[in-house]
Protein backbone atom coordinates (compact mmCIF):
# COMPACT_ATOMS: atom_id res chain seq x y z
CA UNK A 1 0.00 0.00 0.00
CA UNK A 2 1.41 3.53 -0.87
CA UNK A 3 1.15 6.09 1.74
CA UNK A 4 -1.25 9.29 0.48
CA UNK A 5 -2.53 13.03 1.34
CA UNK A 6 -5.49 11.12 2.35
CA UNK A 7 -4.13 8.22 4.58
CA UNK A 8 -5.60 7.92 7.74
CA UNK A 9 -3.01 7.48 10.96
CA UNK A 10 -3.80 4.93 13.69
CA UNK A 11 -1.32 3.16 15.91
CA UNK A 12 -0.40 1.76 19.09
CA UNK A 13 0.85 3.67 22.40
CA UNK A 14 2.40 2.02 25.54
CA UNK A 15 6.16 0.85 26.45
CA UNK A 16 7.19 -1.46 25.58
CA UNK A 17 5.34 -2.08 21.77
CA UNK A 18 8.47 -3.24 19.88
CA UNK A 19 7.09 -6.78 20.20
CA UNK A 20 3.02 -6.26 19.13
CA UNK A 21 1.55 -8.01 16.46
CA UNK A 22 -0.87 -5.34 15.93
CA UNK A 23 0.79 -3.54 13.24
CA UNK A 24 1.00 -6.49 11.05
CA UNK A 25 -2.77 -7.35 11.69
CA UNK A 26 -3.94 -3.92 11.22
CA UNK A 27 -1.97 -2.81 8.26
CA UNK A 28 -2.81 -6.09 6.28
CA UNK A 29 -6.60 -5.98 7.10
CA UNK A 30 -6.48 -2.28 5.65
CA UNK A 31 -4.99 -3.62 2.56
CA UNK A 32 -7.28 -6.35 1.64
CA UNK A 33 -9.86 -4.10 1.83
CA UNK A 34 -8.27 -1.34 -0.25
CA UNK A 35 -9.01 1.10 3.24
CA UNK A 36 -6.42 4.24 2.81
CA UNK A 37 -4.90 3.66 6.49
CA UNK A 38 -1.76 3.10 8.12
CA UNK A 39 -1.09 1.56 11.73
CA UNK A 40 2.43 2.33 13.50
CA UNK A 41 3.72 1.73 17.00
CA UNK A 42 5.08 4.53 19.41
CA UNK A 43 7.03 3.72 22.73
CA UNK A 44 5.13 6.55 24.88
CA UNK A 45 5.07 5.71 28.78
CA UNK A 46 3.14 7.03 31.28
CA UNK A 47 4.86 10.48 31.84
CA UNK A 48 4.77 11.30 28.17
CA UNK A 49 1.25 10.16 27.33
CA UNK A 50 -0.71 13.60 28.02
CA UNK A 51 1.98 15.06 25.05
CA UNK A 52 1.64 12.24 22.27
CA UNK A 53 -2.68 12.57 22.84
CA UNK A 54 -2.36 16.47 22.21
CA UNK A 55 -0.10 15.56 19.51
CA UNK A 56 -2.41 13.14 17.54
CA UNK A 57 -5.22 15.04 18.43
CA UNK A 58 -3.75 18.10 16.79
CA UNK A 59 -2.73 15.80 13.76
CA UNK A 60 -5.88 14.47 12.89
CA UNK A 61 -4.76 10.85 13.35
CA UNK A 62 -7.84 8.53 13.53
CA UNK A 63 -7.35 6.58 16.59
CA UNK A 64 -5.65 4.54 18.39
CA UNK A 65 -4.67 1.92 20.67
CA UNK A 66 -2.98 1.66 24.06
CA UNK A 67 -1.19 -0.61 26.06
CA UNK A 68 0.70 -0.59 29.50
CA UNK A 69 1.22 1.32 31.40
CA UNK A 70 -1.11 4.13 29.33
CA UNK A 71 -4.53 1.94 29.83
CA UNK A 72 -5.89 3.80 33.13
CA UNK A 73 -4.36 7.66 32.47
CA UNK A 74 -6.08 7.56 29.42
CA UNK A 75 -9.35 7.69 30.86
CA UNK A 76 -7.89 11.09 31.91
CA UNK A 77 -7.33 11.99 28.82
CA UNK A 78 -10.74 11.33 26.86
CA UNK A 79 -13.58 13.62 26.19
CA UNK A 80 -16.05 10.64 27.02
CA UNK A 81 -16.22 6.86 27.67
CA UNK A 82 -18.03 3.90 26.66
CA UNK A 83 -19.97 2.28 29.03
CA UNK A 84 -17.76 -0.51 29.74
CA UNK A 85 -14.44 1.81 29.85
CA UNK A 86 -16.09 3.77 32.26
CA UNK A 87 -16.82 0.67 34.21
CA UNK A 88 -13.43 -0.68 33.89
CA UNK A 89 -11.70 2.52 34.24
CA UNK A 90 -9.10 1.48 31.68
CA UNK A 91 -8.81 2.39 27.73
CA UNK A 92 -7.41 0.35 24.92
CA UNK A 93 -8.95 2.37 22.14
CA UNK A 94 -9.41 5.62 21.10
CA UNK A 95 -11.56 7.14 18.22
CA UNK A 96 -11.20 10.88 17.19
CA UNK A 97 -14.28 11.72 16.18
CA UNK A 98 -13.44 15.68 14.80
CA UNK A 99 -11.57 16.29 17.72
CA UNK A 100 -13.29 14.63 20.32
CA UNK A 101 -11.65 11.32 22.08
CA UNK A 102 -14.01 8.94 22.49
CA UNK A 103 -12.29 5.98 24.81
CA UNK A 104 -13.38 1.96 24.65
CA UNK A 105 -12.25 -0.98 25.91
CA UNK A 106 -12.37 -3.82 23.91
CA UNK A 107 -10.23 -6.53 25.61
CA UNK A 108 -13.56 -7.40 27.32
CA UNK A 109 -15.51 -7.84 24.18
CA UNK A 110 -12.46 -9.41 22.67
CA UNK A 111 -12.70 -12.49 25.14
CA UNK A 112 -16.73 -12.83 24.29
CA UNK A 113 -15.83 -12.86 20.95
CA UNK A 114 -13.15 -15.77 21.87
CA UNK A 115 -15.57 -17.49 23.74
CA UNK A 116 -17.67 -17.72 20.25
CA UNK A 117 -15.19 -18.39 18.14
CA UNK A 118 -13.91 -21.76 20.90
CA UNK A 119 -18.32 -22.90 20.15
CA UNK A 120 -19.33 -22.28 23.38
CA UNK A 121 -22.34 -19.60 24.83
CA UNK A 122 -21.75 -18.56 28.57
CA UNK A 123 -24.86 -16.21 28.39
CA UNK A 124 -27.47 -16.39 31.10
CA UNK A 125 -24.91 -18.82 33.05
CA UNK A 126 -22.37 -18.60 35.90
CA UNK A 127 -18.40 -17.80 35.16
CA UNK A 128 -15.64 -18.21 37.55
CA UNK A 129 -12.92 -15.73 36.98
CA UNK A 130 -9.25 -15.90 38.78
CA UNK A 131 -7.86 -12.85 39.14
CA UNK A 132 -9.12 -9.09 39.08
CA UNK A 133 -6.16 -7.28 37.51
CA UNK A 134 -6.48 -5.04 34.12
CA UNK A 135 -7.74 -7.85 31.66
CA UNK A 136 -9.41 -10.01 34.32
CA UNK A 137 -11.25 -6.83 35.23
CA UNK A 138 -12.05 -5.90 31.29
CA UNK A 139 -13.56 -9.89 31.12
CA UNK A 140 -15.49 -9.05 34.12
CA UNK A 141 -17.66 -5.79 32.96
CA UNK A 142 -17.70 -7.19 29.71
CA UNK A 143 -19.28 -10.78 30.22
CA UNK A 144 -21.74 -8.82 33.02
CA UNK A 145 -22.70 -6.66 30.00
CA UNK A 146 -23.01 -9.13 27.69
CA UNK A 147 -25.57 -10.87 30.18
CA UNK A 148 -23.64 -13.63 31.78
CA UNK A 149 -26.15 -14.56 34.66
CA UNK A 150 -23.67 -15.19 37.69
CA UNK A 151 -19.50 -14.58 38.06
CA UNK A 152 -17.67 -15.72 40.97
CA UNK A 153 -14.05 -13.50 41.04
CA UNK A 154 -11.54 -15.47 43.33
CA UNK A 155 -8.54 -13.04 43.64
CA UNK A 156 -5.79 -13.41 46.71
CA UNK A 157 -6.06 -10.91 49.24
CA UNK A 158 -3.31 -8.16 49.07
CA UNK A 159 -2.83 -4.97 47.16
CA UNK A 160 -5.55 -5.43 44.32
CA UNK A 161 -7.72 -6.92 47.12
CA UNK A 162 -9.55 -3.17 47.43
CA UNK A 163 -9.58 -2.62 43.21
CA UNK A 164 -11.66 -6.03 43.05
CA UNK A 165 -14.12 -4.96 45.85
CA UNK A 166 -15.19 -2.11 43.73
CA UNK A 167 -15.17 -3.87 40.61
CA UNK A 168 -17.80 -6.52 42.02
CA UNK A 169 -19.83 -3.37 43.31
CA UNK A 170 -19.45 -1.62 39.90
CA UNK A 171 -21.10 -4.79 38.61
CA UNK A 172 -23.43 -5.41 41.05
CA UNK A 173 -24.57 -1.65 40.56
CA UNK A 174 -24.68 -1.40 36.92
CA UNK A 175 -25.75 -4.33 35.63
CA UNK A 176 -28.25 -7.40 36.07
CA UNK A 177 -25.54 -9.76 36.92
CA UNK A 178 -24.73 -10.90 39.89
CA UNK A 179 -21.29 -10.90 41.26
CA UNK A 180 -19.66 -12.26 44.44
CA UNK A 181 -16.07 -11.83 45.39
CA UNK A 182 -13.74 -14.58 47.13
CA UNK A 183 -10.24 -15.21 48.43
CA UNK A 184 -8.48 -17.67 45.81
CA UNK A 185 -6.86 -19.25 49.01
CA UNK A 186 -10.69 -20.49 49.99
CA UNK A 187 -10.85 -23.49 48.19
CA UNK A 188 -14.12 -24.83 49.81
CA UNK A 189 -15.86 -21.84 47.49
CA UNK A 190 -13.65 -22.55 44.84
CA UNK A 191 -15.06 -25.66 44.45
CA UNK A 192 -18.60 -25.03 45.04
CA UNK A 193 -18.65 -22.03 42.49
CA UNK A 194 -16.90 -24.40 39.79
CA UNK A 195 -19.52 -26.80 41.25
CA UNK A 196 -21.88 -24.35 39.44
CA UNK A 197 -19.97 -22.98 37.01
CA UNK A 198 -20.15 -23.13 32.96
CA UNK A 199 -16.85 -21.59 32.64
CA UNK A 200 -13.55 -21.13 34.42
CA UNK A 201 -11.48 -18.14 33.11
CA UNK A 202 -7.62 -17.66 34.28
CA UNK A 203 -7.46 -13.90 33.70
CA UNK A 204 -3.74 -13.82 35.72
CA UNK A 205 -0.22 -13.92 34.28
CA UNK A 206 0.37 -17.16 35.89
CA UNK A 207 2.13 -19.79 34.14
CA UNK A 208 2.97 -17.37 30.96
CA UNK A 209 6.06 -17.96 29.46
CA UNK A 210 8.72 -18.45 30.60
CA UNK A 211 6.94 -19.29 33.91
CA UNK A 212 5.06 -22.19 32.16
CA UNK A 213 5.45 -24.43 35.50
CA UNK A 214 3.32 -22.47 37.21
CA UNK A 215 -0.44 -22.94 37.35
CA UNK A 216 -3.09 -20.93 39.40
CA UNK A 217 -4.89 -24.08 40.40
CA UNK A 218 -2.95 -26.67 42.87
CA UNK A 219 -3.82 -29.99 41.24
CA UNK A 220 -6.99 -30.73 38.94
CA UNK A 221 -9.56 -32.06 41.69
CA UNK A 222 -12.04 -29.09 41.69
CA UNK A 223 -11.85 -29.66 37.94
CA UNK A 224 -14.87 -31.42 36.10
CA UNK A 225 -15.45 -32.85 32.48
CA UNK A 226 -18.40 -30.63 31.99
CA UNK A 227 -16.94 -27.54 33.13
CA UNK A 228 -15.20 -25.29 30.28
CA UNK A 229 -11.79 -24.29 31.02
CA UNK A 230 -10.01 -21.10 29.38
CA UNK A 231 -6.69 -19.19 29.66
CA UNK A 232 -6.16 -15.49 28.57
CA UNK A 233 -2.48 -16.55 28.16
CA UNK A 234 -1.41 -17.80 24.59
CA UNK A 235 2.53 -17.86 25.20
CA UNK A 236 2.53 -20.83 25.63
CA UNK A 237 -0.53 -21.85 23.55
CA UNK A 238 -1.41 -24.63 26.60
CA UNK A 239 -0.46 -23.61 30.31
CA UNK A 240 0.04 -25.52 32.93
CA UNK A 241 -3.52 -25.04 33.90
CA UNK A 242 -4.67 -26.48 30.20
CA UNK A 243 -3.08 -29.47 30.41
CA UNK A 244 -4.60 -30.25 33.41
CA UNK A 245 -8.41 -29.56 32.14
CA UNK A 246 -7.49 -31.13 28.86
CA UNK A 247 -6.69 -34.31 31.05
CA UNK A 248 -9.53 -34.17 33.11
CA UNK A 249 -12.33 -34.04 29.76
CA UNK A 250 -12.88 -30.44 29.90
CA UNK A 251 -13.06 -28.28 26.81
CA UNK A 252 -10.58 -25.78 26.12
CA UNK A 253 -9.11 -22.75 24.71
CA UNK A 254 -6.31 -20.05 24.88
CA UNK A 255 -6.04 -16.16 25.07
CA UNK A 256 -4.84 -16.07 21.25
CA UNK A 257 -8.38 -15.33 19.73
CA UNK A 258 -9.10 -12.56 22.60
CA UNK A 259 -5.51 -10.79 20.96
CA UNK A 260 -7.49 -10.89 17.36
CA UNK A 261 -10.96 -10.08 18.35
CA UNK A 262 -9.94 -7.12 20.78
CA UNK A 263 -7.96 -5.78 17.40
CA UNK A 264 -10.82 -6.48 15.43
CA UNK A 265 -13.54 -4.57 17.47
CA UNK A 266 -10.58 -1.59 17.25
CA UNK A 267 -10.98 -1.94 13.43
CA UNK A 268 -14.51 -1.60 13.47
CA UNK A 269 -14.66 1.52 15.59
CA UNK A 270 -11.89 3.36 13.45
CA UNK A 271 -13.43 2.43 10.09
CA UNK A 272 -16.85 1.08 10.59
CA UNK A 273 -15.85 -1.93 8.21
CA UNK A 274 -15.42 -5.77 9.87
CA UNK A 275 -11.74 -6.84 9.64
CA UNK A 276 -11.09 -9.70 7.65
CA UNK A 277 -10.76 -12.54 10.26
CA UNK A 278 -10.51 -15.84 8.22
CA UNK A 279 -7.81 -13.97 6.26
CA UNK A 280 -5.71 -12.56 9.30
CA UNK A 281 -5.85 -15.89 11.02
CA UNK A 282 -4.39 -17.49 8.57
CA UNK A 283 -1.59 -14.74 8.22
CA UNK A 284 -1.17 -14.56 11.18
CA UNK A 285 -2.09 -17.04 13.91
CA UNK A 286 -1.52 -19.85 12.67
CA UNK A 287 1.71 -22.49 15.03
CA UNK A 288 4.29 -21.96 12.57
CA UNK A 289 3.37 -17.79 12.75
CA UNK A 290 2.64 -17.22 16.12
Amino acid sequence: MEITGHTKLTGLLGSPVSHSISPLMHNKAFELLGLDYSYLCFNVGVDSLADAVHGLRTLGARGWNCTMPDKQRMCELCDSLSPAAQMIRAVNTVVNENGILIGHNTDGIGYMMSVKEAGFDIIGKEMTLLGAGGASTAIAVQAALDGVKALNIFNRRGRSWEHAVKLTDTINTNTSCRASLYDLADAASLEKCLRESSILTNGTSVGMAPHESECILSDDSLLHPELIVSDIIYNPRKTRLLQMAQAKGCPTFNGLYMLLFQGAEAFRLWTGKEMPINAIKQAYFTPSNF
